[in-house]
């Protein structure tokens, strides 16, 4: 009952202020002595390891080592804040920090604001009334009760606390026991008796004190007990009490028990044991009867490994795989835990991996064995086997992509391309061989290499070979496209079921919930049995069989449904679960949508198989190369003829376009190596006509050719706007004489045999063009080079008179020259039609090359100026000679005017049937502004002009001479000669 010295704090019962709250005060203890302490130094020691404290400073009392100035220690903020100093020394800080150190102010922060009275104003306003309000309460309503009620307590306590402190402790322990020897002698000490065991009177005082003592201390405790009960009074009688009342409410309760467990044990007698007895019964059948159906599925799955066997004898590869899922779900989740099917699950899986493999080695065979077979003989997809009871092969092929695809097998495309590559190079190897065989020449035995026997054959032989191997690449393709066709095919379905299944999952999450009630539930399992023993059908053929099952059931059960409701009630909950379940696993086996690859994986096998098809025309174009460079290798493609050649053309461009409209792709390999083999074939054709052109012009003996017939028409047939090479027809007898002058478009051009010739070889370079639209560009460039090379050429031999020293020619007359313009001329008419059907072969963006004919045609056109300058020129040569020697004297008309009209009249006889009228005109007109230039030139030097008298009569008369004789040519009776320009005009 002892409490401890510290006791909680209680309010002091006196003033000294209302309600506050101190500590009790504590016993006097005796006084402790505290050691004197000096006052510590201004200055006081650094701490040092010794222990000693910053306050142990030197004593004034005590002894310490004599204090120097190297005890001191420089402290600056205590120097600073020294208050016995008055002001600072300036000279100290200013001799370090300069005479500003004092002056400095530290600025005010511009983030915080200046804070006054003033901003406490209103808050002090607003609290004065409430703090006037709560001191007055505080003066007038002190609470007196509780006052004297703490007084009252405290007091109390503070006396039986007192009292009980005179008790020792030793009673209050926790251990006391007064069979310990130690408490025995500390409570009675026996060494205050005699130990002689007589009873002096010392010993009774002594022994009757202490009675006295323990009497004390039994009467102290046995009143502060009594105090704590009368304090607790009022407490024991209420709980004395509330123990009898509660004592018969138990009783009451008590006897209500007895009679509800009486009555519940009547109900459970009469209306419980029976019904639970029934459900019992009814929870038994039910467990019995899925028992039945979980041995029936286990029997099922039993017979997984013997029914996987018979689909893959079969190659139902699809059907085995499904099995394989199926049973592996219904491991998963209706048979878990089973013991004896413990290994079933990695037996299963390893039938699986064996399913792949063999998957992939059949469809290895399958395109295998569909690319090798006959091109010509079979249809383009591999229909059926030789054993009649097979299924089809396109089937088989559908089932095998299938397969390969639920088990994500997606780089099968791959296999398919090796064996395509390898067909390709047997289908060349076959057709040479087959081509061989009809030759004689090549002995194969001698002659191994493919590349070898092709350059060994003719051109028809190659060309034929060339042939059959385009139209075997052809149907190679087509056959190759079918099969792809079957492949796509197969993953569109597929994509559409896995775009379908989220519809056919929404509709059936939004389907009534009574569905389930108006339809038979399947048996859980049903659906797994009903696919494990379907005997090599589809799945969703076992399914929909079982699903007819089902509704034909649900049809006689609702006709005959007429039982009591609450049976129904009861035992449509605890089969509503397995059915949704089975399901569920019904669709899932349908779709197969958790195996089957991504919409995005499935969109790359779309992608891929077309860029196989493309892939096919690659490398059929590549093959065909390869045939093509081999036969070029010796050059023999470009000793073809333009024929031949353009045959060739013909054949690659066709094979091209049929390729291309097969498989939707451009390929560009063998269009490459044709436009190689024409670029090559157009050098040697430019460089034979060239040459051709060259001698034709080295043996051209610029005079005057008959125009055969030929020539005529195929002038004839340009104009009529074909501009092609006529077909050479064998000379009969009523064939047409060559004539001498060639007629185009109702002018007449005498031409030389070299020109003749031109026209057949620009008409070649325009049937070449025409044929193999491709050399456009470079056959006309070529021709571009023809046609200046004819320019230059016929150039150095006239105008040069390069055919004295070629030909042989005495010297170059003006027939020669005439001549030589009108060739020229007649080419200038046909530059224009050539561009034209140039520009019909070009496309849009190459006909900036055109403008080389407008550079041949400027060049053209001066060199016809050339020749005319030079026809003038002779003429202005002899004027100037004859003239010359010009004198005013009879007889007339003079011997210089007859000469100068007889070289007129001989100039004329040679170019009037060479050149067309209006041109003879003009170049006259020409020669006879130089004769009037020199004859003026003449008279102003002879000092004759026109007045009247006899030397410009005897003029008069000349020039009439050479009027009359000039206005006799044919063609320039109406030439106005204009003679009156060759006297001085008066000033």
């Amino acid at each position: 009952m002892a409490s401890s010295h510290s006791s909680s704090p209680v309010p002091r019962p006196g003033g000294g202020g209302r309600g506050r709250i101190y500590h009790k005060e504590r016993e006097p203890s005796p006084p402790r002595c505290r050691p004197v302490r000096s006052l510590p130094d201004v200055c006081p020691k650094e701490p040092t390891g010794e222990g000693r404290g910053l306050c142990d400073g030197p004593s004034v009392v005590a002894e310490h080592d004599r204090w120097t100035v190297y005890s001191s220690k420089v402290n600056l903020p205590a120097a600073l804040n020294d208050p016995r100093l008055a002001k600072r020394e300036s000279d100290f800080f200013t001799k370090t920090w300069g005479l500003d150190f004092a002056e400095t102010e530290v600025m005010a922060s511009f983030y915080l604001p200046n804070i006054t009275r003033e901003h406490f104003g209103p808050y002090m306003q607003e609290m004065a009334q409430r703090e006037r309000i709560h001191e007055r309460c505080k003066t007038i309503c002190p609470n007196k009760d509780d006052v004297d009620a703490v007084s009252s307590v405290t007091t109390n306590h503070d006396k039986s606390r007192a009292e009980l402190d005179q008790v020792p402790k030793i009673f209050m322990k926790p251990e006391f026991a007064l069979e310990d020897p130690a408490t025995f002698n500390a409570v009675l000490p026996w060494s205050h008796f005699n130990s002689a065991g007589g009873k002096s009177s010392r010993d009774v005082a002594s022994s009757k004190l202490l009675q006295e003592k323990l009497s004390h201390y039994l009467d102290v405790v046995e009143v502060s007990i009594a105090r704590q009960i009368s304090l607790r009074s009022e407490a024991f009688f209420h709980a004395m009490s509330s123990q009898h009342e509660l004592q018969d409410r138990l009783q009451e309760t008590q006897r209500a028990v007895a009679v509800l467990r009486g009555r519940t044990a009547a109900i459970d007698r009469v209306m419980c044991q029976g019904p639970l007895q029934a459900l019992r019964t009814a929870l038994t059948r039910n467990n019995c009867v899925k028992l039945h159906n979980k041995l029936k599925l286990m029997a099922a799955v039993h017979q997984t490994q013997p029914t996987v066997q018979l689909l893959l004898s079969t190659s139902e590869f699809v059907g085995a795989l499904e099995l394989i899922a199926t049973t592996k779900e219904v491991l998963q989740q209706e048979l878990q835990g089973i013991h004896s099917f413990r290994h079933l699950g990695s037996q299963l899986c390893e039938l699986e991996k064996l399913i792949d493999k063999m998957m992939v080695e059949d469809f290895s065979m399958y395109a295998r064995s569909d690319l090798n077979r006959s091109l010509k003989d079979e249809p383009q997809v591999l229909e059926k086997v030789h054993n009649p009871n097979a299924v089809s092969l396109k089937e088989r092929l559908a089932s095998l992509v299938f397969g390969l695809l639920r088990q994500r097998k997606l780089d099968f495309l791959d296999i398919y391309n090796d064996e395509m590559i390898t067909a390709a190079k047997a289908i060349v190897a076959q057709c040479v061989a087959e081509s061989v065989l009809h030759i004689e020449e090549i002995d194969t035995e001698v002659v191994t290499k493919l590349a070898d026997q092709m350059r060994l054959m003719t051109f028809p032989q190659w060309f034929e070979l060339l042939k059959n191997i385009f139209e075997s690449f052809l149907l190679f393709l087509q056959r190759i496209k079918a099969t792809l066709n079957v492949i796509r095919n197969v993953v569109l379905e597929v994509l559409d079921s896995n775009q379908k299944s989220p519809v056919l999952e929404e509709a059936d999450s939004d389907a009534p919930g009574q569905e389930s009630f108006q339809v038979p539930q399947l048996l859980q399992g049903e659906a797994e049995l009903a696919y494990l023993t379907h005997e090599g059908l589809f799945i969703s053929d076992a399914l929909n069989e079982a699903q007819q099952q089902q509704q034909q059931r649900a049809v006689q059960d609702q006709s005959s449904a007429t039982g009591p409701s609450i049976q129904q009630d009861r035992t449509e909950p605890d089969c509503t679960s397995g059915p949704r379940e089975s399901a569920s696993r019904e669709q899932s086996f349908m779709s197969g949508e958790n195996m089957m690859p991504s919409e995005l994986e499935l969109n790359r096998v779309l992608n891929n198989i077309q860029e196989l098809l493309y892939t096919a025309s690659d490398v059929s174009h590549d093959r065909c190369v390869k045939v093509l460079t081999a036969r070029a290798k010796d050059g023999s493609l470009e000793r073809l003829s333009s024929a031949e050649f353009v045959c060739l053309s013909q054949a690659v461009d066709g094979f091209v376009r049929d390729t291309e409209e097969l498989c939707g792709r451009r390929s560009v390999s063998l269009r490459g190596a044709l436009q190689s083999q024409a670029n090559r074939f157009v050098h040697r054709f430019h460089e034979e006509r060239k040459t051709k052109l060259s001698l034709l012009l080295d043996n051209e003996r610029w005079k005057q050719a008959e125009v055969p017939a030929e020539f005529q028409n195929l002038v004839n047939s340009i104009a009529d706007g074909r501009i092609t090479l006529p077909e050479r027809k064998a000379q009969g007898p009523d064939e047409k004489k060559p004539t001498e002058f060639l007629f185009v478009n109702g002018q007449k051009y005498a031409v030389v045999g070299t020109v003749l010739l031109l026209i057949r070889i620009f008409l070649e370079y325009c049937q070449c063009v025409h044929d193999i639209p491709s050399i456009a560009t470079d056959m006309l460039t070529r021709l571009s080079d023809l046609l200046k090379h004819f320019n230059s050429r016929s150039c150095q031999l006239v105008l040069g008179a390069g055919a004295l020293q070629v030909v042989g020619l005495k010297t170059i007359t003006t027939k020669n020259l005439a001549l030589a313009s009108r060739c020229l001329q007649l080419v200038v008419l046909y530059i224009p039609i050539i561009r034209a059907h140039f520009e019909t072969k070009l496309q849009p963006k190459q006909f900036s090359v055109l403008r080389h004919f407008d550079h041949i045609t400027k060049d053209y056109n001066d060199h016809i100026a050339e020749i005319s300058a030079k026809l003038v020129a002779i003429m202005d040569s002899l004027f100037e000679k004859v003239l010359s020697k010009y004198e005013v004297k009879a007889p007339m008309p003079s011997s210089c005017f007859r000469t100068v009209c007889k070289q007129m009249a001989k100039m004329h006889e040679a170019i009037s049937e060479l050149l067309p009228e209006e041109q003879t005109q003009m170049l006259f007109l020409r020669i006879n502004a130089s004769f009037k230039m020199h004859l003026k030139r003449q008279l102003a030097r002879l000092g004759v002009i026109n007045d009247g008298g006899p030397q410009h009569g005897l003029v008069v008369v000349d020039v009439a001479f050479y009027t009359e004789n000039v206005q006799a040519l044919k063609s320039l009776e109406r030439l106005d000669l204009n003679m009156a320009e060759i006297w001085e005009q008066k000033r």
